[in-house]
């Protein structure tokens, strides 16, 4: 089933050791199907380097095992609580990328103070509560504390990004990772300059209406 999907989500998956955005094991992808509903998820505690597109779990939105043989990642709850609740999501990303790991490690939000957050996010990386790992508590939090935002930092846990396909969502997790890092070099030096509003709206809707072809 979902061939297509399922080879998506596997290529997308190996981009997120390319960009150094996770280690080991840790973190995942899913993809939702905009004709059946389902979702292509990776499948728990699978090195990157063995996943395959057949190994990709395909559930529906209550979390039944469609098809696959592996264990489902342990993050499931979390990604079908925000589809249920997000119909405009066809993609989520979970990491625990370094540097934007720290400024949730700190619960600081990542403010808009560049322009590629501009561009890319329309306004700051909001920080979201504290939520157990393994249910719905963290979708819930997500989807909660998100609001208009592709990417959500989660208080001492990771980040969360949400994209209209698993292809904008991964993309929204290394630019979140790399706003990051600039602003960990930028705090050594003093205090960041935030964007007024204006501006910050201004950047948005031209990387939204004019950049690229």
């Amino acid at each position: 089933m979902l061939e297509t999907l399922r080879e998506e989500v596997y290529r997308l998956h190996l981009e997120l050791p390319r960009n150094n955005l996770v280690a080991w094991t840790s973190g995942n992808i899913s993809g939702r199907d905009p004709d059946t509903g389902l979702v292509v998820i990776k499948p728990s505690g699978v090195m990157y380097e063995d996943l395959t597109p057949e190994q990709m779990v395909i559930v529906n939105l209550e979390g039944v095992v469609v098809e696959g043989s592996l264990k489902v990642s342990s993050d499931t709850a979390t990604h079908l609580y925000i589809y249920r609740q997000r119909p405009d999501v066809g993609g989520i990303v979970h990491t625990h990328s370094t540097f934007a790991t720290a400024f949730a490690a700190v619960g600081k939000p990542i403010l808009p103070y560049l322009t590629a957050i501009c561009d890319e996010f329309g306004g700051p990386i909001p920080l979201g509560e504290f939520a157990p790992i393994g249910g719905e508590e963290i979708g819930r939090e997500v989807v909660r504390a998100i609001a208009g935002s592709r990417a959500i930092l989660m208080k001492s846990h990771g980040v969360f990004t949400i994209g209209e396909n698993a292809r904008a969502a991964v993309k929204a997790a290394v630019m979140v990772e790399d706003v990051a890092r600039t602003l960990f070099y930028a705090y050594q030096l003093g205090e960041p300059l935030e964007i007024p509003p204006e501006m910050v709206a201004r950047l948005h809707k031209r990387y939204m209406e004019e950049y690229g072809q």
